[in-house]
């Protein structure tokens, strides 16, 4: 029997960490290669991550809603075949010897194709060497409990490449005492300890420590969960929760860990409503989404410039493709028109769809387009496109659009779906919003903000009657397009709309 571990994958590109949302599977559960286990958010989206052996799940090593570093074990399975491994000392007594090194070496895997965006099979080894658990310890124990401090403290050696010289580190675990979440990032260790000796001072990230101020809570009175007796966000959380809502005395038994880790509604719920003000931590796809905004804001010089036009006929076409039997049973809405209008105008004017190459100091011209669309989800604005948008058909155009949206609301837009864009649509009309002034998303183009569309007076054929009247914004960078083929661009899309027969005339 050997008990095999499964790390916490990088989903996306270069991501560093995230957050496990859900556990699909319990110990004791028998696991198949290839079987989703769990659902994680990166920075970027919403993943499944499946296991990559057959086996009954030993340990799950992190509680929902904890945010996990890429490299991290997140799950033990044990596998039949084999020699016990290394992992099996972590269920012996401490005065068991270890499996001698023949023993330990693992057998290697037969190849595999990748699952996921960015995450391949590595040929390497993924074992790590023998804890040591003090005897007696459970066999079933996930996470083994902290070393004692040492009773004469020695003075801290400094680390090198984040590894404590005073207490090797393994996988992010120092044994003498020390913060066993000590992963190192930029050669800096993460915990916030003082070295081996520090018990006086609770082990805490800074970005932990700052929230613990924020929310007025006293670190050394809150019960760590951590490796190590590391304090994390959710333990911090649970004291705030806590403090709020005191509990009789007879509940001062520390919760479970399951209990120290809510739901950031369960938090948000708890809040006093007589406080004056409410501190969310800022993280996923929000945080990302942040900073692309601040990036682009700053480093891509944005023009925006407006057009105000009749649709009447557009709308009337809308409901004319609704009773169309070939396009029976999709989804024919104004935007999928707009969408139409974009690729016919991009056609005409093929120098707005480019990227800038810092680097090179070149312009990149795309001769496919791929569109993104604008979603505002649960856990925040992202920007799916449709792939080669440009080579599709109305109808294969709304099937893409409807499973593009279907999936953003869902949280199931995976990394690579975000990924390539060249330009983006944003339709702030369906909140009555007549227009905007939009972001470029971070490497493309343009944007185009499509407002509400109202019935309006409007001089039609020289007399004032009720159209159907929108307003489009679009914003571009201005060191790939200029004033010129910006005001073409746009001023055809509304020509397109104005006129929907040039969907045909000038496709």
């Amino acid at each position: 029997m050997t008990i095999r571990e499964f790390k916490m994958p990088d989903v996306g590109e270069g991501l560093t960490e995230a957050e496990i949302l859900k556990w699909y599977v319990q110990p004791g559960d028998t696991v198949t290669d290839g079987q989703v286990v769990c659902e994680v958010e990166t920075a970027k989206a919403a993943v499944e991550l499946p296991v990559p052996f057959d086996g009954v799940v030993h340990a799950l090593l992190f509680e929902e809603g904890v945010t996990v570093d890429v490299g991290q074990v997140i799950i033990s399975v044990r596998t039949e075949g084999g020699e016990a491994p290394a992992e099996a000392v972590v269920a012996a007594p401490a005065a068991a010897s270890p499996a001698p090194a023949a023993a330990r070496a693992e057998p290697a895997p037969e190849a595999r194709q990748p699952v996921l965006v960015g995450y391949g099979v590595s040929t390497a080894s993924t074992k790590r060497r023998p804890r040591k658990v003090p005897a007696g310890a459970p066999a079933a124990a996930a996470v083994p409990a902290p070393a004692a401090p040492p009773a004469a403290p020695a003075p801290a050696a400094p680390a090198q490449n984040g590894t404590a010289q005073n207490g090797t580190a393994q996988n992010g675990t120092a044994q003498n005492g020390t913060a066993q979440n000590g992963t190192a990032r930029n050669g800096s260790a993460r915990y916030d300890g003082d070295g081996a000796g520090s018990a006086e001072r609770p082990l805490a990230k800074p970005p932990v420590r700052k929230l613990a101020k924020d929310l007025g809570i006293d670190l050394a009175s809150v019960v760590p969960s951590g490796d190590g007796g590391v304090v994390t966000r959710e333990d911090v959380h649970a004291a705030a929760a806590a403090a709020l809502a005191p509990q009789p005395a007879a509940a001062a038994v520390p919760a479970p860990a399951a209990a120290q880790a809510p739901a950031p509604a369960a938090v948000a719920a708890a809040v006093d409503p007589s406080a004056r003000e409410t501190r969310v931590p800022v993280k996923g796809v929000r945080k990302v989404t942040a900073q692309a905004m601040v990036g682009s804001a700053f480093t891509a010089p944005h023009v925006t410039e407006f057009i105000t036009f009749d649709v009447t006929r557009t709308m009337k076409l809308v409901a004319e493709l609704k009773e169309d039997p070939d396009l029976a049973g999709l989804r024919i809405n104004p935007l999928l028109l707009i969408a139409k209008a974009v690729l016919v105008a991009v056609r005409r004017n093929p120098e707005v769809n480019a990227s800038w190459d810092e680097a090179a100091q070149e312009i990149v011209l795309k001769h496919y387009v791929n569109l993104g669309i604008a979603a505002a989800t649960p856990r925040g604005l992202i920007v799916p496109n449709i792939k080669d948008a440009h080579a599709k058909t109305l109808g294969e155009l709304s099937q893409s659009l409807s499973s593009l949206v279907a999936t953003a609301r869902e949280g199931k837009t995976s990394p690579a779906d975000m990924q390539n864009g060249t330009l983006t649509l944003t339709n702030v009309g369906v909140f009555g919003v007549d227009t905007g002034t939009p972001i470029l998303n971070p490497g493309e183009s343009a944007i185009l903000a499509v407002g509400a569309i109202k019935l309006q007076p409007w001089v039609h054929k020289g007399k004032v009657k009720p159209r159907q009247v929108t307003t489009l914004a679009l914003s571009f960078d201005h060191r790939l397009i200029d004033g010129e083929l910006g005001s073409r661009f746009l001023a055809d899309i509304a020509a397109v709309l104005e006129h929907p027969r040039r969907l045909v005339t000038w496709s």
